[in-house]
């Protein structure tokens, strides 16, 4: 588990998550900050659904009505089979029970239910479709604009926590629309109708019942408040538990090495302990809101049933009626208890939704050009033309940078950390724009070539490899569209990277596993190398591709890259100095200003920063290897 996976979208899906007592009224939801904005907003995504939604709440009615009267059908049944068996009780000659009529009955519920159910079965099935069409498009959208989104934008905020929006927060919103919409409507409706019958029956148990409402609801709004309390606790010791966990198994090596493992121990049972506190009492607490509805339901059914059977003796209702009263009396507090849990779902939906919509509103790239150029023929020809940048405003990184770089040359960017040397590379590859200036390449502004084809001028190979969870085939042929086996093979010849590679059982069809850790990170290296190869680059940057493998593994890896730059305009960062020695260019920057520039000889004859740098570096080798 990374560390990003610890953020769980609203609706709290995750391992644990949730909070959900009896019925739900347990759960603490996050509160959207601009609830009518945020659900009209919603909504509109539901306009192009509007005939399926009528259908949805009509066939929510029918099923809900047939099934809200038959109670009272079933309640005649009752009458006719208690009046016959009474009749036969007093003797009243040639009585008997009409089974006939009975039976007319039961069948006819049979009929009822049927009916109810087939109309649920519609209702489910079309809001099905509505939720996963909405989703689906809301989905699109997001997908749609995170690819606009400047990279600053993810620069900024963990992969978890846009992951977190972009999976679970529309997960929660498509929950909703499929299941809490449609519940709601069958609660609203079934809570109208169950009225309707009872008041139909008899006012006076109506009026008994509906007073334990007020009870109920102070009970329940009691009991929630202070459970919510746990269960936020319970929630913040799970999220301390799960990264206590998680870190502890990421550097099991490190904690073994320092011998650790007892204040480990020690941590996990203290926040182990918390949450076996926290939890025991808010499961404890909401498990009350059943008991105590019961109770105050039944004190209900005593008084309906006193009430009905001193009517019955009255001949004010029959005796089937209050069978039937009291089933009605039973469904009545389910669509209130279903309702209180939907508000809370909603109000988490409605956050999810707000998060989502953040996403959409976010400000996007700068517009492609209109009238876009292209460069048809790359050289590699590329210059800085009083180039500013800032990451923040009135925090500038880079000044009136000028810089000039002929085709096929191979230009080395050193200076200590911070001093810009991937952030020039990012202006490059026009990830972020400039404050002014200018960058062209081959004489045109990178402005105005559409940034696809701007990218695919370059190729990259990177300190940190970027490898999929696929075959070694896929991963090399990812540098171009419908290579040939033929020529996949041929870039890994040329990056030294198939000896290597047919080692391997599968060979070429070895699948790398998600960090690609079943081969060394030197052979990571050169896989990386041979995609770059494949792609054939105007343009290359390598940014500290050497620095985690070790000497013998460098040596392939520089031989590799010998291969890859030639005839290429090529950016390398480096922090070794003794790597870029060959180069034709070395730009020193630091504080995001080009300081010296020219070739090794020339910068160390100046005896200023370069020079400082590379004895230092030189200082401390000689020292190591002594």
């Amino acid at each position: 588990m990374s560390k990003d996976s610890k953020h769980q979208g609203p609706g709290g899906r995750g391992p644990g998550g949730g909070g959900f007592g009896p019925m739900g009224m347990g759960m603490a939801p996050q509160k959207a900050k601009d609830f009518k904005g945020t659900l009209k907003r919603l909504i509109t995504y539901l306009n192009p659904y509007k005939l399926q939604l009528l259908a949805v709440l009509i066939t929510a009615i029918i099923s809900t009505v047939f099934s809200i009267v038959s109670p009272k059908i079933m309640g005649k049944a009752t009458t006719r089979l208690f009046e016959g068996l009474m009749a036969k009780l007093r003797g009243v000659q040639g009585a008997k029970i009409d089974f006939d009529y009975i039976g007319q009955i039961i069948l006819l519920l049979i009929g009822l239910y049927i009916i109810s159910a087939i109309f649920a079965y519609i209702q489910q099935y079309i809001m099905a479709g509505v939720a996963q069409k909405t989703v689906y498009n809301l989905r699109k959208e997001v997908e749609e604009k995170l690819n606009r989104l400047p990279l600053k934008y993810f620069d900024s905020r963990t992969h978890g926590e846009i992951l977190s929006r972009a999976v679970n927060d529309v997960d929660n919103i498509s929950t909703t629309l499929q299941q809490s919409l449609t519940q709601l409507i069958t609660s609203v409706v079934t809570l109208l109708g169950v009225i309707v019958m009872m008041l139909s029956i008899s006012p006076l148990m109506t009026l008994i019942v509906v007073l334990t409402i007020p009870l109920s609801f102070v009970a329940i709004m009691k009991i929630a408040k202070k459970s919510q309390i746990y269960f936020k606790g319970q929630q913040k010791s799970l999220g301390q538990l799960n990264g206590h966990v998680e870190e502890m198994y990421t550097g099991h090596k490190v904690i073994k090495v320092f011998g650790r493992e007892q204040q480990s121990i020690e941590t996990l049972e203290k926040t182990n302990e918390d949450l076996f506190q926290s939890g025991w009492k808010a499961q404890f607490m909401s498990g009350m809101i059943m008991p105590l509805m019961s109770f105050i339901n039944n004190i209900g059914y005593v008084l309906v049933s006193v009430v009905g059977g001193l009517l019955v003796t009255k001949k004010a209702i029959e005796i089937g009626d209050i069978q039937a009263f009291i089933q009605y009396a039973r469904q009545f507090s389910q669509p209130i208890t279903q309702t209180a849990n939907i508000a809370n779902v909603i109000q988490s939906t409605i956050a999810s939704a707000e998060r989502v919509f953040e996403i959409l509103d976010e400000t996007e790239e700068v517009p492609e050009a209109v009238a876009a150029k292209e460069i048809m023929a790359p050289k590699g020809e590329v210059s800085f033309v009083h180039v500013s940048f800032s990451y923040k405003e009135n925090e500038p990184l880079i000044e009136d940078m000028n810089i000039e770089v002929k085709p096929g040359q191979r230009v080395a960017i050193v200076g200590p950390t911070g001093a810009g040397k991937t952030t020039l590379i990012n202006l490059l590859m026009r990830f972020y724009e400039l404050n002014s200036g200018k960058i062209l390449i081959d004489g045109i502004d990178t402005r105005e070539l559409r940034r696809e084809k701007l990218r695919s001028l370059f190729g990259m190979v990177l300190q940190d490899t970027w490898l999929f969870n696929s075959t070694i085939r896929d991963n090399i042929a990812y540098g171009r569209e419908g290579a040939t086996k033929a020529e996949i093979v041929a870039a890994a010849q040329a990056a030294n990277a198939d000896h290597f590679i047919r080692t391997l059982p599968e060979g070429y069809d070895t699948i790398l596993n998600e960090e690609a850790s079943n081969i060394s990170q030197g052979q990571k290296q050169l896989l990386t190398i041979a995609r770059a190869i494949l792609a054939n680059p105007a343009i290359l940057i390598l940014d500290e591709a050497t620095s985690s493998v070790d000497t013998r593994t460098e040596v392939q890896i520089q031989k590799a890259m010998d291969h890859l730059m030639k005839g290429r305009t090529s950016f390398v960062i480096a922090h070794r100095l003794s790597t870029i020695r060959d180069a034709d260019l070395i730009l020193v920057m630091n504080h995001g200003t080009v300081i010296e520039k020219g070739t090794h000889e020339e910068l160390l004859e100046k005896g200023g920063f370069y020079a400082d740098l590379y004895n230092s570096q030189f200082t401390v080798n000689q020292k190591n290897a002594g």
